[in-house]
């Protein structure tokens, strides 16, 4: 028996096991997202088809099951678990007697309790309103006729066109908006980028405790739950990284399998943080048995949103659920970490993990101490100007020598500003 929330909802939850992988949904997972949305699962529906049915997705026997159930426990709200075209929701309302909501109308009310920023709930009202363009005829076939009454005869404009356009109107203010904050967003991230901060972004399946880990890693109090999609809007926190210096970690939404693509576009703008990236955290619960499956979920989301060729270290989180609870660092073929056992709950490995994280970070950073000529004035002003300048000390021949920390591709651009080849420079041990 499920358990049972204080709720008023109660629900009645269906899934069909098909026999094509792609369509293929998780059960359990379903559960989970029903009990993150704050709905009282009554009983699941179990059945299997080779394709679903175009009049009711199920079959009819399958539907009188569901209506048996409906009416057994005096269910409020019928939930699938995948996705229903428009005029499927409505012959299933109409033979139900109730309300009916497929998967991606379950995960955009989760989205919508968990927006808190300004631009999270524009998002999430972006991807109800898209999703509710193509739904309007559901429950409102009374509504499509002519206005009546003097001056309004004629061809007119019937009150289901009345609500597309305004719906179309309210998602271009909508998109206007979020241009904005995608302007200031891009601002900020410039900024960054001109004072040469690197930016790692966690990336994962939902629940795999990233924002556990978030706050392990900053000493911060981000809201972190056993919950579907805990975490909606994106955090930012600065860090100070051995060998790197300053570093920007950024916490971002959880991926889920079959991430509906209107929602997927409707948080592109959160979602460029990842995708502008020096490195990906990518959190995976090892716990889990699906993780395999979660992790090729999360790869098919970042290639949706154009981040897969970034830099990528695994991140294996949850250890002390194991037996084998010994924090480690597994390494590929030259020597470079791939993946890290840690617990964020405990702290276990975080040494290891941010040792790694130096490591790879530091590959394109350019850590020296220089001796300058005369000569050489304009590169040491460039470097000042680009804020690379850890320390800078002079001999009693008035020669400096310049301690830098700077990403090897800015190193390049000032060198060939200053017309110098790093062949001309004189390193000190």
């Amino acid at each position: 028996m499920f358990e049972r929330p204080d709720t008023g909802e109660r629900a009645v939850l269906v899934h069909l096991d098909f026999t094509s992988d792609r369509e293929r949904e998780d059960p359990q997972e379903f559960k989970e997202l029903v009990r993150s949305a704050g709905v009282e699962p009554m009983v699941l529906v179990e059945g299997s088809r080779g394709h679903p049915s175009p009049r009711y997705f199920v079959g009819e026997g399958k539907l009188d099951e569901v209506r048996q159930a409906v009416q057994l426990y005096d269910a409020d709200v019928v939930l699938f678990n995948h996705s229903l075209s428009p005029s499927q929701e409505r012959n299933l309302e109409h033979a139900l007697q109730c309300r009916v909501i497929d998967r991606t109308g379950v995960i955009l009310d989760i989205f919508a309790q968990r927006a808190r920023t300004h631009e999270g709930k524009l998002q999430v009202e972006l991807a109800q309103l898209e999703h509710m363009s193509t739904r309007l005829i559901r429950g409102w076939t009374h509504l499509e006729r002519q206005k009546g009454g003097i001056g309004m005869r004629g061809p007119g404009e019937t009150q289901l066109e009345t609500d597309r356009r305004l719906l179309r109107a309210r998602i271009k203010s909508i998109n206007k908006r979020l241009d904005k904050v995608r302007k200031q967003r891009e601002q900020g991230r410039r900024a960054r980028v001109r004072a040469d901060i690197p930016t790692i972004s966690l990336v994962g399946y939902t629940n795999a405790g990233k924002s556990t880990l978030f706050n392990r890693i900053t000493e911060s109090s981000v809201y972190a739950a056993n919950l579907l999609f805990a975490t909606l809007d994106p955090t930012l926190r600065r860090i100070e990284l051995p060998d790197v210096g300053p570093v920007i970690l950024v916490d971002t939404v959880g991926f889920i399998r079959h991430l509906p693509h209107k929602l997927v576009e409707s948080f592109r703008a959160t979602l460029e943080e990842t995708c502008n990236a020096n490195l990906l955290l990518h959190v995976i619960d090892c716990d889990d048995e699906n993780r395999l499956d979660n992790i090729e979920q999360v790869k098919l989301v970042l290639e949706e949103i154009e981040a897969h060729d970034i830099q990528a270290l695994q991140v294996y989180n949850k250890l002390d659920l194991l037996e084998d609870r010994q924090p480690r660092v597994d390494r590929d073929e030259e020597g470079k970490p791939i993946r890290v056992w840690v617990s964020a709950n405990t702290g276990e490995g975080m040494e290891l993990l941010l040792d790694s994280i130096s490591e790879l970070l530091a590959e394109d950073l350019v850590h020296a101490r220089l001796l300058l000529e005369g000569a050489q004035g304009r590169l040491r002003a460039l470097f000042y100007e680009a804020g690379a300048v850890v320390d800078e000390t002079f001999d009693d021949h008035g020669q400096g020598c310049l301690e830098i920390r700077i990403q090897r591709q800015d190193y390049n651009q000032l060198l060939r500003r200053a017309d110098i080849n790093e062949s001309e420079l004189v390193f000190k041990e």
